[in-house]
């Protein structure tokens, strides 16, 4: 991630590798009418030629401006200053980050927290314009031969803000950190980012935050003894040994914790249930509802906020043995109800089922939010842009979506009505794991709901938003973002 600071250099003074300022569409931002007074016009005649006129997700670079001290600017087109917004800001934010990413530049000073933004304060804006272009210029290197060394890349940013922004600025740095965690996590192979390698990775958070994380990792026969059978049916085909990882923050003395578990299946080959081709190999990535709330965990002890939570992580492989599990099975959980197993695929809601059981059994939370890639569906219904949000609680339901919203990482509250749940009804078990072809994304957050009654509970389905599809694709890091916002929220 990217060392944050604030500046109160003016443009044309700032000692910096490059100097970013914005540009609207027909009326000069204050930053952009001191860069174009001290160049002697520059922006103004690329303005009357057409070259650059600001237009929204256009950005050019200048050399060696005369009047200004940094040997670079990188103009970011606003758009017209009428349409200016929330959105429209933060899309600036990102079109500055992906040039810088691909500038021989060690730092950079940015003057787009600078600008007004309608409902939006200054520590606001040096947030999300720290967290865009840090997580613009995001390298994955874990697996990869050592890029060439002479060429800098964006180490240090700073960021020019009017008005108070120093709690923006630690927040940035708070959140930066656990979605880069978050990232780091799923881009990993399965083969290196297994159950294990999770949980160590757990125990660095609680190593470097000593004095108020504890961690605990439960092991299969820990799991046996509670009586964890789904869990433990998805694990049997695999031999990687499944990790159930419990960490605790205690930031508030003896109030009643907030919860978040997060689906952690490193790999998923679908079970006996097969993925066909074009459809397996993405699936390192079903282990983002993890790697997202230990991200938001993490986040929020590097805030230090005065909040008690728990992070509970079930993570297994999903693989095919004659050791492993088959549709039609009978499992018995950790809540007592009997689970019939109908698609060995629908592997998510069978590890989340013990895992909220257990965390609302040992640690009766205020509040639990759950994360998973749990269904296609979800991806058909919303795509990439949103996570689906499901609540039986409307006051938590609220307090979701508005830090979606405050956070830029939004989620669409989906239904949870009794109206579906005939779907799941089975004949040999309490409930059935699929509830058939149609409301997939439903029926997988009514499976859950079973296993949380009398908690205050809310599912994200993050399977459209966790990463980006292709071979060049990356884990995103959400819902890190909308995750900490929350804790954020709460601790105020």
């Amino acid at each position: 991630m990217l060392e944050f600071s604030l500046s109160s250099a003016a443009v044309p003074e700032a000692e910096t590798p490059c100097a970013v300022v914005g540009v609207f569409d027909g009326a000069p931002s204050a930053a952009a009418a001191a860069l174009d007074a001290a160049s002697g016009g520059v922006l103004s005649r690329l303005r009357e030629t057409g070259d650059f006129t600001g237009k929204a997700g256009a950005t050019l670079v200048l050399h060696g401006l005369v009047g200004v001290k940094a040997p670079r600017v990188l103009l970011v087109g606003l758009g017209a200053h009428k349409d200016f917004d929330a959105r429209t800001y933060a899309r600036a934010c990102d079109d500055a980050g992906k040039a810088l990413k691909g500038l021989p530049v060690a730092g950079a000073a940015v003057w787009l927290p600078a600008l007004e933004v309608p409902g939006c304060d200054a520590g606001w804006r040096v947030r999300t314009c720290a967290l865009a272009i840090d997580h613009a210029c995001f390298r994955y290197t874990a697996t990869l031969k050592p890029a060439n060394g002479n060429v800098p890349r964006l180490a240090k940013l700073e960021l020019a803000a009017g008005g108070e922004a120093q709690r923006g600025l630690a927040e940035a740095r708070g959140v930066a950190r656990g979605v880069a965690f978050a990232r780091e996590l799923g881009c990993l192979p399965p083969n290196l980012c297994t159950p294990t390698h999770i949980a160590a990775q757990a125990k660095t958070i609680a190593d470097e935050h000593a004095g108020s994380v504890t961690l605990e990792v439960l092991e299969r026969d820990d799991m046996q003894k509670l009586g964890m059978g789904a869990l433990l049916a998805v694990s049997s085909g695999s031999a990687t040994p499944p990790k159930l990882i419990v960490l605790q923050y205690q930031g508030a003395g003896d109030a009643k914790p907030h919860a978040l578990v997060g689906k952690g299946v490193t790999f998923d080959s679908g079970g006996l249930n097969l993925k066909p081709t074009g459809s397996m190999e993405e699936m390192k990535y079903d282990m983002c509802g993890a790697a997202g709330v230990l991200g938001a965990f993490l986040a929020a002890v590097e805030l230090a906020l005065p909040i008690n939570l728990v992070c509970v992580v079930p993570s297994v492989e999903n693989m095919v043995d004659g050791t492993g599990y088959r549709p039609s099975d009978v499992l018995h959980t950790h809540a007592g109800l009997s689970v019939e197993v109908l698609n060995t695929d629908a592997e998510g809601r069978l590890i989340l089922c013990d895992a909220l059981a257990y965390t609302c059994k040992r640690f009766q939370p205020q509040a639990l939010v759950d994360a998973a890639t749990l269904t296609g569906a979800c991806v058909i219904a919303l795509g990439a842009h949103a996570s689906g949000l499901f609540s039986a609680d409307d006051k938590l339901a609220d307090e979701l979506l508005a830090a979606g919203t405050a956070s830029l990482d939004r989620a669409w509250r989906l239904p949870l009505w009794d109206d579906y749940r005939n779907q799941l009804e089975s004949a040999f078990a309490d409930i059935a794991n699929i509830g058939g072809k149609s409301a997939g994304a439903i029926t997988a957050a009514l499976f859950l709901s079973r296993f949380t009654e009398g908690t205050r509970w809310a599912h994200l389905d993050v399977a459209g938003t966790a990463w980006v599809p292709g071979r060049k694709g990356y884990a995103t890091g959400r819902p890190v973002p909308l995750l900490a916002q929350w804790l954020i929220d709460r601790s105020a």
